[in-house]
């Protein structure tokens, strides 16, 4: 039985891309949960928004649900990104892929 390096590689890419994918989706759903809290909505608003628009889309949706402009909602977005990625960060390490060694 011979080791298959392109196998290996290929599961390797899976699982990393599997990785990444989550911590993307978990970012953006906790930045848009905090990001409709700051705007008074509750979370099934938040959960709507990410199920159903991409990331600049909800921004404008939000915006016109809560009568403030874009770019103030984007900002804040921006800054609730920041937080959700450092939350994530800290509960379940960097998402940075990890190297063969």
């Amino acid at each position: 039985m011979a080791f298959d390096l392109g196998q290996a590689m290929r599961k390797k890419e899976e699982f990393e891309s599997a990785r990444l994918m989550d911590f993307e989706f978990r970012r953006r759903a906790r930045a848009t949960r905090s990001l409709a809290r700051h705007f008074g909505f509750d979370a099934s608003v938040a959960a709507e928004l990410v199920c159903t628009l991409r990331e600049d889309g909800a921004s404008e949706h939000l915006a016109a649900l809560a009568g403030v402009s874009v770019e103030v909602v984007r900002a804040e977005y921006a800054r609730c990104a920041g937080a959700a990625h450092a939350s994530l960060v800290e509960e379940g390490g960097d998402p940075a892929p990890h190297r063969l060694a």
